[in-house]
């Protein structure tokens, strides 16, 4: 029995068979692995896109990258594409490969990120910046 004092952590809920491609089953399988991911609820996710969408400076993303990581263990990437950056699609955002992150997810965040960046393109020109392209404008 628990005791009143034990947290119960809540989990995502296992996407529908064949619908998903988050290896959930093989990640709960495989002893000792990082299981924070399934810390991320679906009523989590929807609260984690809303406060991506309205962040409001180059330094509210890059905190909010680190604490993605550091709760969810997921790991966003942003930089300037291969190519010129006429909008904000030349900008590459990807997430790493991880095991039990849902592909809708895996769509939902990047997707959140461009539509702040849409609405606030100091941002991206900060971030672009930071990679010196907008060096000898």
């Amino acid at each position: 029995m628990l005791s009143p004092m034990t947290p119960i952590a809540a989990t995502r809920s296992p996407c529908p068979p064949g619908a998903c491609i988050c290896e959930r089953e093989q990640l709960l399988a495989t002893p000792d692995t990082d299981l924070r991911i399934f810390n991320l609820t679906r009523q989590a996710e929807k609260v984690l896109l809303e406060r991506l969408e309205n962040i409001q400076s180059l330094s509210d993303l890059e905190h909010m990258q680190r604490r993605m990581h550091e709760q969810l263990g997921i790991e966003v990437q942003i930089d300037p594409g291969f190519n010129e950056v006429r909008t904000m699609r030349g900008i590459s955002i990807r997430l790493v490969e991880q095991p039990g992150l849902c592909r809708k997810t895996r769509q939902a965040i990047p997707a959140a990120i461009r539509r702040a960046l849409e609405k606030r393109p100091e941002i991206a020109y900060k971030l672009l910046d930071g990679h010196d392209l907008l060096r000898d404008t």
